[in-house]
């Protein structure tokens, strides 16, 4: 069995080429559009290859809203939901605790209260009930007096839960996105655009999505509206929380979605809602401190709304209740909105240390349990992992070892382990294994499952967590090939260091946002570059490069990487796969690079190749040149020694001889490598340090403590170097 998984480099692959077509549809839209040439190639790289389909692309021309009436189930889910307005009847929203639930929830709240409707809502604890309609959730909502229950973000594959609400007088109206199952639930209406049947033509809408269509739908119904006053009006309303739930569930930003989360984002930079604000303000005051001069107002971006909004607003279905989150949105009191915030951030707080916990044991058991030979899907599980942060770990394990991967949580069963104690699990996938279909092959192993193709959900009894890890696995060994297996980024195209500037940041944001799946922020690639300094940030949690290309300079982030992880060294030569960002920071606006991904150039591997390979072959007595500077002279000896001892008594005894030649080079004392080598050789020779290679390039020293004085000039491998040296 192999312990570790051995595939460490990531493929690369550059997407863009350069053809004589490319090179002039590049030169016609940089032309006709008047934008730099870089944005041009970038937009033929996305399959934009005339002006006249980089401008509609640019200005949104050919996206559309398509017509809510058009999705199945539409006519009878709005005659319903409006005889039960017009009877006063209780309403209640049945929704899911992530962000995409927790927007559709409220979006539907809000407009059903504007109509006077007697509504209330309900989202299941993740910890005490698990994902997905219960029949008891149900009883507990008929007795409090609902007759409609509307789904949100899920129900699909509840047709048992509908069936039983049937038989105590509970209507169902079913919302979702999720994938279908070949029997749908016998609901009032089941309004999903992915049943087979439907003709909607957009299929990418998340929950929230699916919600706004059908009140576009139902406003039409109820007002007599013409639809494109519905929809405005409507959008004005909404539209800021269906682009939260749509960029924080990771759907397509294309189509109307690309429409309607461009319109929400901009509905943000104007005038916020209350709850959106005191967040704001809340992970403002989190992230610059408390003491800060500076409280720079963020630009709201599909990016920001992703990477600091999102998580706060999924901490609370995590850890804590969903339903806080829904307070939030709806929140009308400042005090109270403020006090949420902070309550969201301080769980997101909890949450990233919890995280960090279960990271830690996950990767560990990876390493000392999983089959790499074997088994392609990584699945694991654990007491008292939380079953609220599963899903987080299961990404960084999927990102880790570019394998499928499924977590699953006995936590909270408690005593002696029993074989009907039930796990709850959630699982990510790599492109080439739709997670959906795995779990659908895997079912009679499972209680419970639902998701998309790269992300899933599941139930399953402790004894039949074996059946189904073998079962996955079996499904996987099939319909997952060893390409898919290798773990690959994309770059969009190459660019130059020369080439990055604020104009070009400026010009992708302004043209290219709102970013987000099969729209994504732009990766670059950037090629033989020099690493003038690595500076660690936030006590070497993060990375900081500066670079250069010998005549432009710039700075480069590489976040969540440990700068002693790295194997990285100032004057190296590297490639970089990163996106272009706007730092913005004490009033001030500049370039920075955020990087994905980064190795050492082909031409300083082949540097390195050399010049060991030229080592070797002086070692062995073979000829060289002056001007190569090999030989070493008494100030060269004295410096390698110096820093030897230096990071010996520091505590570091094992270090790569590149490694050497950078701390040589910081202090003004650059020494070549393979006069560098040669020098560890003679100090081996005359016993001066213990020295033993014990990898390639990677020795381990150990001083020597000696009352008299070695005398280097007695080395024969120093006379034969300086012999030859003379003859040249």
């Amino acid at each position: 069995m192999k312990k570790r998984n051995e595939r460490t480099e990531k493929r690369w692959i550059v997407k863009s080429d350069s053809t004589p077509e490319t090179e002039a549809a590049v030169l016609a839209i940089s032309s006709a559009l008047s934008v730099s040439k870089t944005l041009a190639r970038l937009l033929v790289c996305r399959g934009y290859r005339t002006p006249d389909a980089a401008r509609a692309f640019i200005r949104m021309e050919s996206e559309l809203l398509c017509d809510p009436f058009l999705l199945a189930d539409i006519e009878p889910a709005i005659a319903r939901i409006r005889r039960a307005l017009e009877r006063e009847e209780r309403i209640v929203i049945y929704g899911d605790y992530d962000v995409d639930g927790v927007t559709a929830v409220s979006t539907l709240y809000l407009y059903l209260s504007s109509h006077g409707g007697n509504v209330g809502y309900y989202i299941p604890n993740r910890a005490g009930e698990g994902y997905g309609v219960s029949a008891a959730a149900i009883d507990r909502l008929h007795a409090e007096g609902a007759s409609l229950i509307v789904t949100v973000d899920t129900g699909i594959t509840a047709a048992e839960e509908v069936a039983y609400a049937k038989t105590i007088g509970v209507d169902v109206v079913v919302t979702d996105h999720h994938e279908c199952r070949s029997a749908l639930p016998a609901a009032v209406a089941v309004v999903n655009p992915h049943r087979p049947d439907c003709p909607y033509p957009f299929k990418e809408l998340a929950g929230v999505g699916v919600v706004f269509k059908l009140i576009c739908a139902l406003e039409e119904r109820l007002t007599g509206d013409s639809r494109r006053e519905c929809v405005a009006r409507l959008c004005r309303k909404y539209a800021d929380l269906v682009a939260i739930g749509t960029i924080a569930d990771v759907m397509p930003i294309k189509g109307e979605n690309r429409l309607i989360v461009s319109y929400g984002l901009g509905i943000m930079e104007k005038s916020r809602r209350l709850g959106v604000s005191a967040l704001i303000s809340a992970a403002q005051g989190q992230a610059d401190g408390a003491k800060s001069r500076y409280r720079t107002e963020p630009k709201i971006t599909s990016g920001y709304i992703g990477y600091t909004l999102a998580p706060r607003l999924n901490a609370a279905g995590r850890l804590r209740s969903a339903e806080v989150a829904v307070e939030l949105f709806l929140a009308t009191d400042p005090a109270r909105a403020r006090e949420i915030a902070e309550e969201l951030c301080e769980a997101n707080r909890e949450r990233q240390i919890e995280e960090n916990r279960i990271t830690t044991a996950a990767f560990e058991k990876i390493e000392a349990e999983h089959d790499f030979e074997n088994d392609p899907v990584i699945v694991l599980s654990d007491d008292t992992w939380h079953h609220g942060v599963i899903g987080i770990v299961s990404s960084r394990v999927t990102e880790r070892y570019g394998l499928p991967s499924i977590l699953v949580s006995f936590e909270g069963c408690e005593g002696e382990h029993k074989g009907e104690d039930v796990g709850k699990g959630s699982g990510r996938s790599v492109k080439g294994l739709n997670l959906v279909d795995a779990l659908l092959a895997s079912e009679d192993t499972l209680l419970k499952y639902g998701g998309h193709e790269l992300a899933a959900g599941l139930s399953v009894s402790r004894q039949m967590l074996p059946a189904f890890r073998k079962k996955i696995n079996d499904y996987a060994r099939t319909h997952l090939s060893e390409e898919a297996l290798i773990p690959t980024l994309e770059a969009d195209l190459s660019i130059s260091l020369g080439e990055l500037d604020m104009d070009l940041a400026s010009e992708l944001r302004s043209c290219l946002e709102p970013y987000g799946a099969e729209n994504p922020l732009p990766v670059f690639a950037l090629f033989s570059v020099t690493l003038e300094e690595i500076v660690p940030v936030s006590g070497g949690k993060h990375t900081r490069f500066v670079l250069s290309d010998g005549i432009n300079h710039l700075t480069a982030m590489y976040f969540s990487h440990e700068t002693a992880s790295l194997d990285l060294y100032p004057g190296e030569v590297v490639d970089l796969l990163f996106s272009l960002d706007i730092n913005e920071w004490g009033g001030k606006r500049s370039v920075q690079l955020t990087v994905k991904d980064v190795r050492h150039a082909e031409r300083q591997r082949e540097e390195d190749r050399l010049a060991d390979a030229r080592f070797r072959e002086i070692l062995a007595g073979g000829d060289f040149e002056a001007g190569e500077n090999v030989v070493p002279n008494r100030d060269d000896f004295a410096a390698v020694y110096t820093v030897i001892r230096r990071m010996v008594r520091s505590g570091t005894d094992t270090v790569c001889a590149r490694s050497m030649h950078s701390q040589l080079y910081a202090a003004g004392h650059p020494i070549g490598k393979i006069k560098l080598k040669l020098i560890f050789s003679i100090f081996q020779e005359m016993n001066i340090l213990g020295i033993e290679e014990v990898s390639p390039d990677s020795y381990l020293f150990r001083l020597k403590f000696s009352t008299t004085k070695t005398d280097l000039e007695k080395s024969n491998i120093l006379h034969q170097l300086r012999q030859r040296e003379k003859r040249r």
